[in-house]
């Protein structure tokens, strides 16, 4: 049986069990801004929709991000395999990862899932981590803190704001500072949600559960990871921690995850115990930067598989300068692992970190004949053919920022392949959206006005049209943002 280890206290996933989520549209390029307020009766989800988002861009202007787009990707493919089993309706995901080695996860309003760097390196199988997830999307789907008590009714959304902003002040390290602004004014609004969150969480358990039975993973590790957790209680003593007060591990909610998950019939079993164990190595690698061997002895300590082994390997060669060492090593696992579309696009980012742009380009090129929508890669290219062919680069990042409106790092390089191939206009529009996305949403205003002007002397009229249609979502993320 894979050994979990002891959790660390970190509090921020305890408001899956009272945020909820409301439903959005798929969103593109051209229509991304946040729902207009409805009836009566659906303007308390907009507004948790809202304040989710808001959330979403002050928590990347201020908390430590782990900036993995394979990692990301990864992740991405988890909550898209779980998603349709989740209750969760059209509800569009969108993923954040911080970069901190205590476990953790959250979601909040507005379908955002976060994760911490450290939840890959205490969950030492995929079933555990994936459990994680699972239960996080349960929360989202039943929409926990929209069905709190009708007493309250009329302070649930002063407490989002509160939570919201106490959370994020613990995500960005000052997690003391963070507990109080979120626990302290709103305790008494707290205790009285106690009394349901063991309902909320039981519904939460089941959910993820039936979840990762229609997904193809084993139940059975959501129950080890309940085990793992009440061990952890019983050895703390003394108050316990928020984390438990608000996610209560029960001798009777243990035994009801158990005999659901005995009861459950997995539908096509699923396992990639080597391709985890590969972003586990990433994970590890980026928490032990300054030390990266230790990610490679924490893999071998725990009998990780051996294709993931010689992986972190050529990510620790690759760190160390031995580009030609790495890039063999992974040439000859992408052989072994055809389908593993991760190992050339991890061999093109070591080019590029070499700036070994051609090589970069080439490798990029050819993954993306195979999959031509694979972000990693596509990120990969388009840096790269900045250095190479910025024309390039912007026609592929323009439609790529398309693609993922919510992604900072691909309108960065569109501001940037912008400005190096003459569309100003464009330019500033992409310094904008990256502004905005990333919580500086006075700039992004102000940027707007600078990519009105540039395109007027451009006479380019599509980016005109769009910067007005920006505009108005722009003052709505500012109104959203003032909440905080």
């Amino acid at each position: 049986m894979p050994r979990l280890r002891r959790l660390p206290l970190c509090w921020t996933c305890a408001l899956a069990l009272m945020l909820g989520t409301a439903s959005s549209p798929s969103q593109g390029f051209d229509d991304y801004q946040l729902p207009s307020l409805g009836a009566a009766s659906t303007s308390v989800s907009n507004e948790e929709f809202r304040l989710g988002r808001a959330w979403l861009r002050q928590f990347r202007a201020h908390a430590p991000q782990w900036q993995d787009p394979i990692v990301n990707d990864y992740l991405n493919s988890l909550v898209a395999r779980l998603a349709p089993h989740s209750q969760l309706g059209s509800l569009r995901i969108t993923t954040v990862m911080v970069d901190n080695s205590s476990l953790n996860a959250f979601a909040v309003p507005g379908g955002v899932i976060g994760i911490n760097s450290g939840l890959f390196a205490f969950a030492e199988d995929e079933g555990a981590f994936v459990s994680v997830i699972a239960h996080e999307l349960g929360h989202l789907s039943q929409r926990h803190y929209a069905r709190g008590s009708a007493r309250a009714e009329q302070t649930q959304l002063p407490a989002m704001a509160a939570m919201l902003a106490g959370m994020l002040i613990a995500v960005s390290g000052a997690g003391d500072v963070g507990i109080a602004t979120a626990m302290g004014s709103q305790a008494a609004f707290i205790q009285d949600q106690l009394s349901y969150s063991r309902r909320f969480e039981q519904e939460a358990d089941r959910i993820g559960l039936q979840a990762m039975a229609n997904a193809g993973y084993d139940p059975e590790a959501m129950v080890r990871m309940f085990a793992a957790m009440q061990r952890m209680a019983r050895l703390q003593g003394g108050t316990p921690p928020e984390f438990l007060l608000t996610h209560p591990v029960s001798d009777s909610r243990l035994s009801d995850a158990q005999a659901r998950a005995s009861q459950l019939n997995i539908a096509n079993t699923y396992t990639s115990d080597t391709l985890y164990d590969m972003m586990r190595a990433r994970a590890l690698v980026s928490i032990h930067k300054n030390t990266p061997q230790q990610a490679a002895s924490r893999l071998e300590q725990e009998n990780a598989e051996e294709q993931a082994q010689r992986y972190v390997a050529a990510l620790i060669a690759a760190h160390n300068g031995q580009t030609n060492s790495a890039l063999q090593t992974l040439d000859q696992l992408a052989r072994e692992l055809p389908d593993y579309g991760m190992l050339p696009a991890s061999a093109a980012a070591i080019a590029l970190q070499a700036q070994r742009y051609d090589d970069a380009i080439t490798r990029s090129q050819r993954l993306l004949r195979i999959m031509p929508n694979y972000l990693p890669a596509q990120l990969v290219l388009a840096e790269a053919q900045l250095q190479r062919d910025p024309r390039a680069a912007f026609e592929l990042l323009r439609d790529m920022t398309a693609q993922h409106p919510e992604n900072p790092q691909g309108f960065n390089l569109l501001a940037e392949a912008a400005g190096r191939s003459g569309f100003n206009g464009w330019g500033h529009l992409a310094r904008a959206e990256h502004l905005q996305l990333t919580g500086r949403i006075d700039r992004g205003i102000r940027q707007l006005s600078i990519a009105k002007d540039a395109a007027q002397q451009e006479n380019d009229q599509q980016v005109l049209t769009r910067i007005e249609q920006r505009r108005e979502a722009f003052m709505e993320y500012r109104e959203a943002l003032e909440k905080f």
